[in-house]
């Protein structure tokens, strides 16, 4: 069972304990992400995060602290999304000072080497480079900003070429101050703990973050009134695209609903999509479906990597696959697999010490409250096919479909004809 406390300046601590490991995973959860940029800084949250291990006060150089790292065999990360910030060190749990200490020293006496700061820019523009050579990575950013168009949240996590060459030492040292405060942050230790152990440790490391308050981000108004398509040219031997449509907030209580339909769709190899579009028809190499939610809207997409001459019949299969759900076409024995595949992947990842941090600490982070795996289980359990059914017909309106696609295409209107007809 989990437990959680509140450190003086407001800092939120959960520890959840796991059985039969030697291990710990010490993550720190931070709520800033490309959604709170401006953008002529896109990509700041991204590049501060690939600056925090670069070097402090008490540990100068990256050199220092990966040594440090290194000499207890521990593992460190980091990652950026758009609503939030994560770094994470996992550790054999005699070792959890140090942990705590190398989180608490990098996030809060960074020192922003300007020659670092060069160093690490090419570094990042160099990772953008990749994601635009590698369709497979690029659609996501090309569907963001096509459903989220005007919005910080349409904006590429790593931000453009042109913006990472703009970003100084100071937008960096703004950007700490006004982000990286107890109010906004979670700290998790999951693995082979001990509350009193915890609590001693993050009141010794952490009160040094100051209160501050937490930071509000530009709302996304869904007035989307027709169908919408997005085509990034690219002379490619595969097509990519995402297909989808806006759904609502991670606070709707259609969302463990909309999981199940998630799943019925292309969840796994037997799943409706991965057999009509590529098992059947032999129409793609990868299909499946994604679900992203926020805290105002999110969606649900299926993407897939294609035979560019069936481009458009596959897209038809996709189509008449959302609109049979949508008609009811669904039976119990399928709803039932569905919540079988969830509730077991559910419980394969939750043998990782850093998925179980992830799961507690994003959930107290973002929506204010822990939904413990079981609990989630339960509400899985429970969706039937009518959920399915109200939840196809809020999400599969005709009118609010979005189709980006990557490929040697020019022509919209060809595509458009197919998502609207």
């Amino acid at each position: 069972m989990y437990q959680t406390f509140e450190l003086e300046n407001g800092l939120k601590v959960v520890v959840a304990p796991m059985e039969g490991i030697s291990s710990t995973t010490v993550l720190v959860l931070v709520g800033a992400g490309s959604r709170y940029e401006e953008k002529e800084k896109a990509g700041l949250s991204h590049f501060l995060e690939h600056m925090i291990f670069k070097g402090t006060k008490k540990r100068p150089s990256a050199f220092e602290i990966s040594s440090l790292v290194d000499s207890v065999g521990a593992e460190n990360n980091a990652f950026t999304g758009k609503d939030h910030t994560g770094f994470y060190i996992k550790v054999n749990s005699e070792h959890l000072p140090l942990a705590f200490d190398i989180l608490s020293d990098t996030l809060s006496d960074s020192l922003f080497l300007e020659e670092e700061i060069e160093r690490e820019r090419g570094t990042i523009i160099e990772e953008i480079n990749l994601y635009e050579d590698t369709p497979i990575y690029k659609i996501d950013d090309v569907f963001y900003e096509l459903l989220y168009d005007g919005n910080p949240l349409g904006y590429p996590t790593a931000g453009e070429k042109q913006t990472v060459k703009k970003i100084a030492r100071q937008d960096f040292v703004d950007y700490a101050r006004r982000f990286y405060q107890a109010s906004d942050m979670v700290l998790v230790a999951a693995g082979k703990v001990e509350e009193e152990e915890i609590r001693r440790l993050a009141e010794k490391f952490f009160l040094v973050f100051p209160k501050g308050e937490r930071e509000k981000f530009v709302e996304f108004d869904n007035g989307q009134t027709k169908p919408r398509v997005k085509i990034y040219f690219k002379r490619t031997d595969q097509a990519h695209l995402y297909f989808g449509y806006p759904t609502f907030s991670f606070f709707d209580p259609d969302k463990e609903a909309l999981e199940v339909l998630s799943a019925i769709l292309g969840g796994g190899m037997s799943s409706r999509l991965f057999v009509q579009v590529r098992e059947r028809r032999g129409l793609a190499y990868y299909v499946r479906t994604n679900v992203d939610l926020y805290h105002e809207t999110g969606f649900l997409a299926a993407s897939a990597g294609l035979n560019l001459e069936k481009i458009k019949e596959a897209i038809e299969v996709i189509k008449e696959e959302f609109e049979k759900i949508r008609q009811g076409e669904v039976e119990e024995k399928e709803l039932q697999k569905a919540k079988e595949f969830i509730k077991g992947r559910t419980v394969l990842r939750l043998e990782d010490s850093r998925l179980v941090a992830n799961w507690y600490g994003e959930r107290l982070l973002l929506e204010g409250k822990i939904e413990p795996p079981e609990e989630f289980l339960a509400k899985i359990e429970k969706v039937s096919l009518e959920d399915v059914l109200r939840v196809a017909q809020r999400v599969f309106v005709p009118n609010k479909a979005n189709l980006a696609v990557i490929g040697p295409f020019e022509d919209a209107e060809e595509f458009y004809k197919i998502i609207s007809g």
